[in-house]
């Protein structure tokens, strides 16, 4: 008999700027914020700086002056960075459980039910442990018969300091259980967003412990079998399993905002090709090939007073392919169509779908079988060299050197961990 299900979430706290201030000693103890694309709005907070009460999503030319008048230092996504400590991160946790599921860059579901022998506290904090010493970065552990359940204990673990930065919701009496969801908000329960959480409120549901008393059925009918799942797993009832094995994508898209905008065709012709070679790379990956290629350009529409234009075109491919070189001939023609001069480019992207298998060519009379195999050999090869000596190593010349659509990060840390020219250096005093 299978042995009921017991889920871990570990959480890195404030990752992002815990990446920043891993390798910046002269970081500590100061309130940091990462930025977004093109260094736009505040996409992450250190504790510091949430302790001055700046809020998420922020624009930060806004509140620049009087953030670093406080010692606010604001630092531009270092996204190299911080994909490789989550890789570190997840490849610790793995000694600690057969079967993991990694949810997001910072968050990992473990699988605990053959682990209920041991004091699962002290495991936990075995884990927290591990992670601080070994990777240097602060998590928190949430245990519980569901991931929902998991998910809100982390929660708890993060927000309430007795706890010691774990909880294991079956530690606790039901008295303490219901206490610390009746004074949490219905909007910290997993998958409730702002316009359900809204809209229970108003049926007065409000708390945790209001929707997990409620009547799954009657929640399914005033909104949708996943809430009703929802308050099955608050009530113990596992409705969600681990996903070891991360579905392949059904789309795959790559776009950005210019640092700059864009006049000429040129320039976006590099982006495009830039994008198509990000998103080509991804394909080959999950080893499928697309039968379509959707291309997309827009102004800006946040600047009404601007003159707009946006257009989307989708062409189906004659034969699905992965081939970068391929895809970026075709983005071309179709950005030729959709080009039209006077406007001012504020970004561009692409879409890949109607994604199948890669399956092997029967040879033909003409040769475009063996034509095929050797550039999937070339792409597999650049996929190598960019894999082991970081991204763009190696790149198509029609991704250019054009600086101008290019997103800016003005504010961008070293690549301490993925580039040799950025490895910290230790002086002796």
């Amino acid at each position: 008999m299978a042995a009921a299900p017991l889920f871990a979430l570990v959480d890195c706290n404030n990752f992002y700027a815990s990446c920043e201030k891993l390798f910046a000693p002269k970081l500590a103890g100061r309130p940091v914020v990462v930025l977004s694309n093109n260094d736009g709005c505040i996409v992450a907070r250190s504790a510091e700086a949430k302790a001055l009460g700046i809020g998420m999503g922020l624009p930060w030319f806004k509140i620049a002056a009087s953030a670093e008048s406080q010692g606010v230092v604001a630092l531009s996504s270092n996204y190299a960075l911080y994909a490789d400590m989550s890789n570190r991160v997840v490849e610790v946790l793995s000694a600690f459980t057969p079967d993991l599921e990694v949810y997001s860059i910072d968050e990992s579901f473990l699988d605990l039910s053959g682990f209920r022998h041991l004091d699962l506290l002290a495991y936990a904090q075995q884990i927290r442990q591990r992670v601080g010493r070994w990777i240097g970065l602060p998590v928190c552990v949430g245990i519980g018969p569901t991931k929902t359940l998991a998910k809100l204990a982390n929660h708890f673990a993060k927000k309430g300091p007795a706890f010691g930065g774990v909880c294991d919701l079956a530690s606790l009496d039901e008295a303490t259980r219901s206490r610390l969801f009746s004074e949490t908000p219905i909007d910290e329960v997993w998958g409730v967003g702002r316009r359900i959480a809204s809209r229970l409120s108003e049926m007065g549901i409000e708390t945790v412990e209001a929707l997990r008393r409620s009547d799954p059925d009657w929640i399914r009918e005033q909104f949708s079998v996943v809430l009703s799942r929802t308050v099955r797993e608050l009530n113990g009832v596992s409705c969600l399993s681990l996903e070891t094995v991360t579905p392949p994508k059904q789309q795959i898209m790559a776009s950005r905002s210019f640092g700059n905008l864009v006049f000429d065709i040129e320039d976006l012709r590099e982006a495009l090709a830039h994008h198509v070679s990000r998103a080509a790379e991804k394909l080959r990956s999950q080893g499928d090939e697309a039968g379509a290629l959707t291309v997309m350009i827009r102004t800006n529409p946040f600047k009404p007073t601007e003159p707009q234009y946006q257009r989307t075109v989708t062409l189906p491919l004659a034969t699905p392919t992965s081939d970068t070189l391929h895809l970026i001939v075709v983005a071309h023609k179709i950005l030729d169509d959709l080009f039209r001069p006077g406007f001012a480019y504020h970004k561009a992207g692409v879409m890949l779908s109607e994604l199948r298998p890669a399956t092997a060519r029967q040879a033909d009379l003409f040769g475009v079988a063996a034509r095929d195999a050797r550039r999937q050999a070339t792409m597999q090869v650049m996929d190598e060299i960019n894999r082991k000596w970081g991204r763009g190593t190696v790149r198509t010349s029609a991704a250019g050197h054009r600086a101008g659509w290019q997103m800016r990060r003005e504010r961008l840390s070293p690549a301490y961990t993925t580039s040799w020219t950025d490895l910290p250096t230790a002086f002796a005093v």
